[in-house]
């Protein structure tokens, strides 16, 4: 009689556990709702209050960390270097890496954190996380081309440091100017311009209109034929293909806009 007795005491308290646990798991989907409605209204500080409400019923339910965490990274102010709102980025990245944790390729959550690194110019991370994206659909240009934007301006910011210091004008030739100066910056840039080209080609492959790949594309061989130290003919090269990549990108949009509905101009019945 002890064991059935003590059998029956530990279903009981089994039976009352799983209540609990469905019970907080309900709440935590109707907190949800309720985010997602707030949320879909603008109403972000009480859409945030309602998706932490959710994660703490039910912290394995993944939709309402990415809610939250996207929910904290629209508060978050671009540019706005303050406590509260580099709080809320710190708080969205939180989230993020709390559902990479369950979910290594979780590209909305990986694709988030780059995106927030980026707008903190964390270019080194944000550059981390864009090559995580890649990793995990291959098969999306995007990525792809962010990588190659941080790696524009990665070189761009310190060439055009040192071009300020000599004084140089903007079609002044650095190779000309200085080689010593050109030396250093392309030992410093080099590596980033090749993987700034190599993916945009990569960008470009599978998206061939991708105008502003194309426009980066421009920017890119520009930076090359700036470090192209000690050799006229391989700037000359660099900005010839850089030229040709101008005339892509604008040929690429003319006929983007020329698809656009009503392109045509209106075109008035002169029937009498």
């Amino acid at each position: 009689m002890k064991t059935t007795h003590r059998f029956l005491t530990v279903f009981a308290a089994f039976l009352a556990l799983v209540a609990t646990v469905g019970c907080a798991k309900l709440k935590a989907r109707d907190q949800l709702n309720k985010g997602v409605q707030a949320y879909k209204n603008a109403k972000y500080e009480q859409a945030i209050g309602h998706f932490q409400e959710a994660v703490a019923d039910d912290p394995t339910l993944i939709n309402a960390r990415l809610y939250l965490a996207t929910a904290f990274a629209q508060q978050y102010i671009p540019g706005a270097d303050t406590p509260d709102n580099n709080k809320n980025a710190e708080q969205a990245i939180d989230q993020y890496m709390i559902v990479l944790k369950t979910d290594p390729k979780n590209i909305n959550s990986i694709k988030g954190i780059a995106y927030l690194y980026l707008q903190q110019k964390k270019f080194d991370q944000a550059k981390e996380f864009y090559k995580k994206a890649s990793e995990a659909d291959p098969n999306d240009p995007e990525p792809y081309y962010s990588v190659a934007v941080i790696d524009w301006t990665q070189t761009y910011i310190p060439r055009q440091e040192e071009r300020v210091k000599l004084g140089m004008k903007p079609d002044d030739s650095l190779p000309a100017k200085d080689k010593k100066v050109c030396a250093l910056v392309k030992e410093k840039n080099e590596a980033n311009v090749q993987e700034g080209i190599d993916n945009l080609t990569k960008a470009l492959q599978l998206r061939p209109d991708y105008d502003d790949a194309m426009a980066y594309m421009n920017l890119m061989y520009r930076e090359r034929a700036d470090i192209q130290c000690g050799d006229p003919a391989a700037r000359a090269a660099d900005l010839k293909m850089a030229d040709e990549w101008v005339d892509k990108t604008m040929a690429t949009k003319k006929a983007k806009a020329e698809k656009q509905p009503g392109a045509g101009g209106i075109v008035m019945d002169q029937k009498q």
